[in-house]
């Protein structure tokens, strides 16, 4: 079987940080073949397959058009002739879009490891633009890896720019959008969520009352960096914050409201 190991593991090892999961991407292979050496689909309709000793996912190589709007407006092209480099293309940030062969070689089409020399968080294309939540993973990324000097390529701040006055994020599930808060408020710099989000004209709409100067403290040092613990920070130091309008935009568990 043709795998290669991509994403975060591969672009995490290279920045020298621990590895939280491993994905895989599976050329040449079908649906029925995955099943058939003992994998488990993971959905009725996402070709993706759970190893069946390691629960790893497996993902066949595939391609995505947009058809509608939503993260669920997708349809997928699972063709064995899909190449790897076709399945990096669609991908959100070239730094996630290097691929490791089983002897160890780097596949990058698309110059992620100059990008993660450069520290240059950047688009792989303009199908960046077909999932919107593609701007708060960008907002998060820059919280997590803002320690390491990294920032924005300035034509991914212009593409996302456009996307925010388009309206997009008004397709985004409240769910999607607190997985991403979540994720930002247990990264080392909470703030450089906040931080992206203003440069992009997105930061009103998503968080209307947080002031930019008063998210800094949220990087400071604490008795508790808990995702819950800081958003409860971040209510106290944002009075204007519209928290019941903010409840309804996102899925917030009921005892982060409760500190």
């Amino acid at each position: 079987m043709n795998t290669f190991l991509v994403g975060g593991a591969v672009r995490d090892t290279l920045l020298g940080l621990p590895i939280l999961e491993r994905d895989w991407v599976v050329v040449g292979e079908t649906p029925d073949s995955m099943l058939d050496r003992g994998f488990r689909q993971v959905g009725k309709d996402f070709p993706v397959f759970l190893h069946p000793e390691t629960q790893e996912e497996y993902a066949l190589a595939r391609r995505e058009y947009k058809q509608a709007p939503g993260h669920q407006g997708f349809r997928f092209d699972t063709d064995p002739g899909i190449t790897l480099e076709e399945d990096l293309s669609r991908r959100d940030l070239t730094i996630n879009a290097i691929a490791k062969a089983p002897d160890g070689t780097l596949i990058d089409p698309y110059g992620g490891q100059k990008d993660l020399a450069d520290r240059l968080l950047r688009h792989v294309s303009d199908a960046f633009t077909e999932d919107p939540l593609r701007i708060l993973r960008l907002a998060q990324f820059q919280a997590r890896l803002k320690g390491l000097g990294f920032r924005v390529h300035d034509l991914t701040t212009k593409l996302c720019r456009e996307m925010v006055a388009r309206g997009d994020l008004d397709t985004l599930s409240r769910e999607r959008v607190f997985k991403e808060l979540e994720k930002a408020l247990s990264a080392p710099h909470p703030s450089e969520f906040f931080a992206v989000l203003a440069s992009v004209n997105a930061l009103a709409q998503m968080f209307q009352g947080v002031e930019l100067a008063e998210t800094k403290n949220l990087d400071g040092p604490a008795t508790d960096t808990s995702p819950p613990s800081r958003f409860s920070q971040l209510v106290l130091e944002n009075p204007d914050l519209d928290l019941q309008g903010l409840n309804k935009q996102l899925a917030i568990p009921k005892h982060w409201l409760e500190l």
